[in-house]
């Protein structure tokens, strides 16, 4: 694959209260021909990630025709899962309504954090997201005990099917404990209630501590998935790259996606992550964070081969 990098759409400008940084795991969706709206999660001055959204147009990605003055969904009630912040990772239509799947942010004492995984709805569009419940759609269990988040779902043949991060451990990084998790898989029939662990597809390899959102397409010869890989030398995204007949058995082709990060003074010189691709006006296009876990804002790629 090659792509070419058209830099950063967007990033907070500060006139907000509740909108001051980051534009998080960029997450499309094609309301209509002509408006492509990105979910994205967008910090305030205590750090905490509501979800709003940027609306594009779709045969100009790079204009922005409107940004979300209020979030569509906001932290939980104190002493929630989703307390200290949530972050959209998929959104599915289902039956004239939106499928919001998103991790809910709980801080720790001895942990630094726990990451569970929430399920919202919109009626009207994806101007509001109300929760299905108060506690998480996977709930922690006793080998998924802190990390069960960054789902991807896709509608198929009558059963939700999901691709999300599972895992339990902690291992020293670049000075500080972070998270190890692997990719797993698990199904529903309503997108509400699923199964308590998951079906390893994808482990880090050597060098590496855990993966970030999986996004999975499915193609005319099976499934391709775009994935972030937790590098323990540096403590930062890479983007990775797999390809599937079933959804279930995987092969990395990391190489294969040629999209890595920018030059020195770059906002996506350090890290690139969180990569979604799409079709609009008959391209194929990528977006993705860069450094600081979007804290620069999200940029995009269109494929030229």
């Amino acid at each position: 694959m090659r792509w070419r990098k058209l830099g950063v759409v967007w990033r907070p400008d500060g006139s907000l209260p509740w909108a001051l940084s980051h534009a998080t795991t960029p997450t499309p969706l094609q309301l209509s021909p002509e408006v492509v709206r990105v979910y994205l999660s967008i910090r305030d001055a205590e750090n905490v990630g509501r979800v709003g959204y940027v609306d594009l147009d779709a045969h100009d990605l790079t204009r922005i025709l409107r940004v979300a003055e209020s979030p569509v969904l906001d932290v939980g009630e104190p002493g929630a899962f989703d307390e200290s912040g949530v972050m959209a990772t998929c959104v599915v239509p289902v039956d004239g309504r939106l499928y919001m799947y998103y991790v809910g942010f709980e801080l720790g004492r001895r942990i630094r954090y726990r990451l569970l995984t929430g399920l919202a709805v919109s009626v009207n569009g994806g101007e509001r997201f109300i929760r299905v419940r108060r506690t998480p759609v996977l709930e922690r269990s006793s080998e998924e005990l802190h990390i069960r988040g960054g789902p991807w779902v896709i509608a198929e043949q009558g059963r939700f099917r999901m691709w999300y991060a599972a895992g339990e451990g902690w291992r020293e990084v670049a000075g500080k404990y972070e998270p190890t998790y692997e990719l797993r898989y698990i199904e529903s029939q309503d997108g509400m209630n699923w199964p308590e662990r998951g079906t390893t597809v994808l482990a880090p390899g050597n060098g590496e501590h855990a993966f970030g959102r999986p996004y999975v397409l499915k193609t005319e010869n099976g499934y391709k998935m775009h994935y972030s890989i937790r590098k323990t030398q540096f403590a930062a995204y890479r983007l990775g790259y797999a390809v599937s007949f079933d959804g279930l058995t995987w092969q990395r082709r990391d190489d294969d996606l040629g999209l890595d990060v920018g030059a020195p003074g770059d906002w996506d010189s350090q890290a690139i992550a969180y990569a979604a691709e799409f079709e609009s006006a008959d391209r194929v296009w990528l977006l993705y964070n860069g450094n600081d876990f979007g804290g620069t804002g999200f940029g995009l790629a269109v494929r030229e081969d």
